[in-house]
């Protein structure tokens, strides 16, 4: 619970009321500030590597075995120190220097008097800033990634056990052909499974700043390793590696392009965007009391309105999607507004809507996953939903049948056409039932296939393919998609209600 002081201030919902631990933390000032110090001692253990090999380009004898001093050298003992205080940090020395980067660059300094002439040696603000932004990108999709992957799982087990039973379909929200409650679900699938690609890709597609220097032409490590290209490139292909990236951008600025921030908040805006369409979904069909979001014993529907069981879980995935695919217009703008090499208002804008994004995407899974945990389907309501609308569905297989017993088309279909007026007009201004069925039994036109009504009307006769489609998806391209992402499978989450 928040002290008395934290009341008095406000504070963001998504951190204080639903964002996950693992997601608070991936975008935190403690773990910023840590992987800033990481950084500082990547980038010392590769100049230590390589101030002490010869001229040329590095090879794995002269990183391992040649002591060519070129002036600078750094030991094993400050190396040593820097880790052992990797995550002493003090958090009030940025007040006083109004420059956070190097507010922490004397905070290290003064944990580690050793280290301290070699600290941040060559680099400049954006090494760690940017760096450090690329990891956390990174690590946040990772994050995303197994929670899309186990929303996914539920969903496809509910596919799967809802695969053969029938259920309106709904085209302009109007009653359609009739398709599956699991054919419906993989609809929503098919989305989410474009989105984990879509992750995926981001996440795969992120680069490394590395050492770039001021403006991005590595002149400073350049002239610490007097004038030796190879080692510049090797120092910067080092720490690359260190960070546990594959490759670095070849090219920056000042900073990393900020078309990258584009590409990976638009990946998180279709996310979004699915999951509107989704939990839209989830909210009409609970209007119609077809499928319900889970609702505990003891919820409050309405303050108001007792009996009320309203779908606050898809509504807040609703609210919040709609906000996670606004926050991609800040990338766009900041992008399209940078001057040559750099301008510092990408800065302020970056710190809200980089953390803001992913933590909005975390809150949504959770989400979700609770809802795909729990939905509840109600068979009896569906039914009696398809015995309103079959009658006049049925009506193209009536005429078949009619025209296979020996009957005309045309006046098959004016016949149908009238009774099924008379019908429409009692269920629109008398508010009664659809009687199209007891009007076509009553009818001596049709005592020919009356013996075949039952089967005409069958619901499972109107659903195509429906349950093979089911089946052939979640075998082809479900399934096969959350191999990576089995180990954390089993993982529930604590939802704040």
């Amino acid at each position: 619970m928040a002290g008395a002081e934290e009341m008095n201030r406000y504070r963001s919902p998504l951190v204080s009321r639903y964002a996950s631990k693992e997601m608070s933390y991936n975008f935190s000032e403690k773990k910023k500030l840590i992987t800033w110090r990481k950084l500082w001692i990547f980038l010392a253990k590769a100049e230590k590597i390589l101030f002490a090999c010869g001229r040329g380009k590095p090879t794995e004898r002269s990183v391992k075995g040649v002591r060519h001093a070129l002036g600078l050298p750094i030991t094993d003992a400050q190396i040593a120190e820097m880790e052992s205080h990797a995550e002493d940090i003090d958090f009030e020395e940025e007040r006083k220097l109004r420059h956070d980067v190097m507010a922490h660059v004397h905070t290290f300094a003064h944990c580690c008097p050793t280290a301290a002439p070699i600290i941040h040696l060559g680099a400049m603000s954006c090494y760690v800033g940017d760096n450090t932004d690329l990891i956390a990108l990174r690590d946040g999709f990772n994050i995303l990634l197994s929670k899309l992957a186990r929303v996914i799982d539920r969903l496809a087990n509910f596919a799967e056990e809802y695969a053969d039973l029938p259920t309106l379909g709904f085209t302009h929200f109007q009653p359609a052909q009739l398709t599956t409650v699991g054919k419906r679900a993989c609809l929503w699938l098919q989305e989410l499974v474009m989105d984990v690609r879509n992750l995926e890709r981001a996440r795969d597609d992120l680069c490394f700043r590395g050492v770039k220097g001021t403006t991005g032409t590595q002149a400073s490590f350049l002239q610490l390793f007097q004038g030796d290209h190879d080692k510049v490139e090797e120092l910067d292909k080092m720490v690359t590696e260190m960070a546990g990236f594959k490759k670095a951008y070849l090219v920056t600025g000042q900073t990393y392009s900020h078309e990258v921030d584009i590409h990976c908040l638009a990946r998180l805006a279709s996310l979004g965007a699915s999951v509107h369409k989704i939990c839209t979904d989830i909210r009409l069909l609970a209007n119609l009391k077809e499928i319900e979001e889970p609702f505990e014993k003891e919820q409050i529907g309405s303050s108001a309105m007792p009996y009320k069981r309203n779908p606050m879980r898809a509504e807040r995935c609703c609210g919040l999607a709609r906000h996670l695919i606004a926050l991609v217009g800040d990338p766009l703008q900041t992008d399209s507004v940078q001057w040559p090499e750099s301008t510092l208002d990408d800065s302020a804008n970056r710190r809200i809507s980089l953390p803001e994004s992913f933590l909005t995407a975390d809150i949504i899974l959770s989400t979700l996953q609770n809802i795909t945990e729990g939905l509840v389907v109600y068979p009896k309501v569906i039914e009696r939903h398809i015995r309103h609308e079959l009658p006049f569905m049925a009506t193209e297989n009536i005429i078949m049948a009619i025209v296979k017993a020996g009957g005309n088309r045309q006046e098959c279909h004016e016949k149908i056409r009238v009774l099924s007026q008379e019908a429409a007009a009692v269920v629109k201004q008398e508010g009664g039932d659809n009687d199209l069925l007891a009007r076509i039994q009553r009818d001596p036109y049709f005592a020919p296939i009356l013996g075949q009504l039952d089967a005409l009307l069958d619901p499972k006769t109107f659903i195509g393919r429906a349950p093979q489609q089911v089946k052939t998806f979640l075998a082809e391209e479900v399934r096969p998609l959350l191999e990576p992402y089995k180990a954390n499978m089993d993982v529930k989450v604590e939802l704040v209600l």
